[in-house]
């Protein structure tokens, strides 16, 4: 009759690694979706960079003024 403790933490254990199993796919499924959308944001905040690489590379006499204009506008129009 002692070890009545032990079934239950037997029974325990039987329920709760079956339950955080269950939780922590749901969360990976989650954190997988959020993280696409996030990827998708991160293209269109690349834009600025590239255009800051572009003015960089202006400035330092390695593109003439009609390649930097067009790949201004280029960049601006998306």
């Amino acid at each position: 009759m002692g070890c009545h403790w032990l079934e239950w933490l037997g029974m325990a254990f039987f329920w709760l690694i079956p339950i955080l199993l269950v939780l922590v796919l749901v969360l990976v499924v989650v954190k997988y979706l959020i993280g696409g959308r996030r990827s998708n944001a991160l293209d269109g905040e690349r834009k600025p960079d590239a255009l800051a690489v572009l003015e960089e590379r202006y400035a330092r006499g390695e593109v003439g003024r009609e390649e930097y204009v067009q790949k201004r506008d280029d960049l601006k129009q998306g």
